[in-house]
């Protein structure tokens, strides 16, 4: 079982910038391909970016490219979602996530969640 918990989430005026981290216990991080993903009112749950396990490869959503960074610390079993020039379509709740396989697009591929943080963007 591995339990992950985010943070960093808030409220930022647009073109503001937030970081987001994620930390796992119950085992080590460094098993897993890790991904965030958010969803916004009223839409369907997104991916925004993925990592593989060792953190040389990684994949972002068109949406984000650019602007986003996905980084891990395999010793500190953390994730982390550096987020630049924030838009307000920006806004949803952001999740973390595990997977036992190579970091798939699709959620439902995913096999540890945590309860998401809130980012909220106001122009």
């Amino acid at each position: 079982q591995v339990q992950l918990v985010e943070s960093g989430g808030g409220q930022v005026q647009a073109g503001g910038s937030l970081r987001l981290s994620c930390a796992a216990s119950g085992r080590t991080i460094s098993n897993y391909a890790m991904g965030w993903f958010r969803q916004a009112p009223g839409k369907e749950r997104e991916l925004v970016a993925t990592i593989t396990r060792s953190g040389i490869n990684t994949y972002y959503a068109d949406f984000v490219k650019g602007r986003f960074t996905i980084s891990r610390d395999n010793a500190k079993n953390a994730v982390y979602l550096q987020m630049y020039s924030l838009k307000p379509e920006d806004t949803g709740i952001y999740t973390c996530a595990a997977d036992r396989g190579y970091g798939a697009r699709d959620p439902r591929d995913y096999d540890y969640w945590g309860q998401g943080t809130q980012v909220t963007v106001s122009s």
